[in-house]
């Protein structure tokens, strides 16, 4: 990973980077696998002891032990949130949910 070339480095900024990308923040992720599954993850973070939250690398690697070989991070912090058939299923940091610009949503394939 080069943060430069990646567009992830903050001129003016050099800790944004750490706290962005080496540090445990929550994640929320997308990804397809060889038979062609969509694959969605998200990992909670910020609470102590249960859930931390996840680094790039460990994302990588999480990704890629799910079978997932080509994956975008989505948005994170406290902007992670999952919803499996309206229910919340992800525990957003302290702050809650809040409202977002964009989401994911997939819906079931219309019967044939």
């Amino acid at each position: 990973m080069n943060p430069v070339a990646d567009g992830v480095a903050h001129p003016g900024d050099p800790s944004y980077f750490y706290g962005w990308g080496i540090r445990r923040n929550p994640r929320t992720m997308i990804g397809k696998d060889k038979p062609s599954h969509l694959v969605l993850l998200e990992a909670d973070g910020r609470e102590s002891g249960s859930s931390q939250g996840l680094t790039l690398d460990e994302e990588a690697k999480t990704l890629k032990s799910l079978g997932v070989f080509a994956a975008m991070n989505l948005d994170g912090g406290g902007s992670s949130a999952m919803h499996v058939d309206h229910a919340l299923v992800s525990k957003p940091d302290a702050t809650g949910e809040r409202p977002v610009g964009d989401a994911v949503v997939v819906v079931p394939a219309p019967a044939k």
